[in-house]
């Protein structure tokens, strides 16, 4: 089966050339963080990139950060997924959409005993190339801490990692 390649030129309606199989497409891991790229932004002129992130059960997906260039748009396609967005905790599941926009914080995780999925369409296209620049990085055997705040600062990130204890005490969240 071929990949799926989706083409936009400036003056042309999107269109799907060819399908991408559930086992396809190029995968990396953020620590315990799937991201399988399905759409890049190269494809829609820029617009948008959809990328699918499984999660092991009750693991942390990302502890609190800050987009200042994108909205996020999460779908629940499997599973149970805890998101705190600025104040508010939510529990999502299959099918439920929840809109992140930028600037303001949000954090998620498993909250389920089973693998969770969701789809997280990110708008304008760009940061997806951050889990591509960062994955590398966090496979190392030492990590060079200069290089990931590198990559941070590129994608104008801010992440709070003094939130994770807090977050570790959700009910349903696992560290470790």
């Amino acid at each position: 089966m071929d990949v799926a390649s989706i083409e936009r030129g400036p003056s042309m309606p999107a269109a799907v050339t060819h399908l991408l199989g559930p086992d396809q497409g190029e995968s990396v891991q953020l620590l315990a963080l799937g991201v399988r790229f399905l759409v890049d932004g190269e494809q829609t002129g820029g617009a948008f990139s959809l990328v699918e992130h499984p999660l092991p059960p009750r693991a942390l997906g990302s502890p609190l950060h800050t987009h200042h260039n994108e909205d996020e748009y999460s779908f629940v396609l499997q599973g149970r997924f805890g998101v705190q967005l600025g104040d508010e905790v939510f529990e999502l599941g299959p099918g439920d959409l929840l809109f992140k926009p930028r600037g303001v914080a949000h954090a998620f995780w498993n909250a389920g005993d089973e693998p969770a999925r969701l789809l997280e369409l990110i708008s304008p296209a760009g940061f997806e190339h951050y889990f591509r620049d960062l994955a590398p990085l966090l496979a190392a055997a030492e990590r060079d801490q200069a290089a990931i705040g590198e990559v941070v600062a590129r994608y104008q990130l801010e992440i709070d990692f003094a939130t994770i204890p807090a977050l570790a005490e959700q009910p349903h969240l696992r560290l470790g």
